[in-house]
Parts: structure tokens; sequence; C-alpha cells
């Protein structure tokens, strides 16, 4: 089967997708292109997901480069295609780049998988921008990086791929009361839900850090992981349904 991304005008010419889960080799509960090697899936499938995702790409699979995400503001500047493919991936939540070839990739399932591209300057970025990166500065520590590289702000361009829409993404007081006391102006990323539960909206954040460091070209697809299944793996709905484990979406850009 045919694999299936979402793209962005925005981001064009610079070649990238926000893979759903069609066409991959995965079965069970990750049926579908499940891409996370930290999953309890099959590694056989996983590598075989990950070369499609490569070619797809029009890359080698050795230059599908990803990272141990750990919800964190850190971003690695890749140079160059590691000499052991095996090595161990760098602990951040960001990479940029601006060696043509690479494919910088990032994991998700609700998160924002955030892409970047400067095309003029021939600089991309791949963000993992959960709740707790957004609010760390994630996105914009990515922003600050490839201005490092020659990147500038007017020329840079971010697309937030699908993550968990404010209708999907319930979350309890104490979860509100520690953005508000970061700043109360966070407040309009909440709407009132049942009770004392809050609706938070995860990609109006993102875009509003993005805009805040400068970007203007910024947008999000308007894809929700949670609310369709056919396409995208949610933590969140895996957790609802009760299932052991949950797959990744991959989200890629290459040069």
């Amino acid at each position: 089967m045919t694999l299936e991304s979402v793209t962005s005008d925005l981001l064009a010419p610079v070649a990238h997708g926000f893979f759903t889960r069609k066409g991959g080799a995965s079965s069970g509960v990750f049926a579908g292109l499940n891409c996370g090697v930290g999953s309890s899936d099959q590694r056989e499938a996983v590598m075989l997901n990950r070369a499609r995702v490569a070619a797809a790409m029009a890359a080698p699979t050795d230059a599908l480069l990803g990272m141990h995400q750990v919800h964190s503001a850190d971003v690695a500047v890749v140079d160059g295609l590691p000499e052991d493919p095996d090595a161990p991936r760098p602990r951040a939540d960001a990479m940029v780049t601006a060696t043509p070839g690479v494919v910088l990739s990032v994991l998700t399932a609700d998160c924002q998988p955030v892409l970047f591209a400067d095309p003029e300057a021939g600089v991309i970025g791949a963000a993992h921008a959960g709740w707790r990166g957004t609010l760390d500065g994630v996105l914009e520590a990515t922003v600050e990086a490839m201005l490092a590289l020659g990147a500038s702000r007017a020329g840079l361009r971010a697309v937030i791929g699908p993550t968990i829409s404010q209708r999907a993404y319930e979350v309890g007081p104490d979860f509100f009361d520690d953005f508000m006391m970061q700043d109360p102006a966070n407040g309009r990323f909440f709407a009132q839900g049942q009770g004392d539960r809050m609706q938070f909206d995860l990609p109006g954040l993102g875009l509003a850090r993005l805009r805040a460091a400068g970007i203007d070209h910024c947008a999000w697809t308007r894809h929700c992981t949670y609310s369709d299944p056919e396409r995208f793996y949610s933590y969140r709905r895996s957790t609802h349904a009760k299932e052991a484990d949950y797959g990744r979406l991959i989200s890629c850009i290459r040069l």
C-alpha cells in the first residue's frame, strides 16, 4: 500500500511530509506505519516502515535521522550523517541542519510535530513539541539554532502537523494552574469543559509561540490525531481504549 503524507505549500519547495499511519507493515494496535523504535511493536516491522518512509523521502534508510525524545527544549545540530548508523540517538526534541540529503524526523502520537524551513538559506528543522516542551521553549530554541546556521526570521516558515485538537484535549485544574502561574495570558488557550475540566488548545499555543518568536509564516494543518483513528495514532485515544501500547507517527523534512 502506498504511504500517505500531509504536506503544506508553506514549506515548498522543500521535501517534507507528515506521514499518516497508512501503508505500513505493522499489525494489531500498531496497524499501519508505526515508526516508533521505542514501541513494543515487532522491530522488523518498524524498521521496514522506516525504510518505506526513507524511500518516500527519496533518501537511503541511514539518512533518516531521529532523536531520543525527552520532552525538553534541547536542539541537536546535524552536520552530516553519523559514521555509525547504530550510534545512540541524541537526547533532544528538535534537530536542525544545513546539510543536503539528511532527513530530519520526529515521532508523535498527539504531541505537535513541527517542521521548519528557510528554503532560500538552505536550513531546515524539525521539533517534537508536547505541552511541556512548548512551554519550556523548544520552538524558540529551534528557531535560534536555525538562525545560527544562516536562516533568517523573515525567511523561516513553520508548520504544525497532525496533533491533538482542543476539543479532544481535556485537562484538570492542576494543569491549568501550571500554565497560569507561568503567564496569566495563557488562559486564552483554555476553554471551559465539564465540571472542573478544561479543554486545552495545544496547536494554538504552538502558533502563538512561533509568532512571538518572529515567525510570521506559520500554520497548523488542522488535523486532529485523536479524532481520526483511520489515519493517525493517538496516545490519549489508546489510553482511553485501555490498549497496551500505541503507534508513533513520523514527520520528515529534507533539503
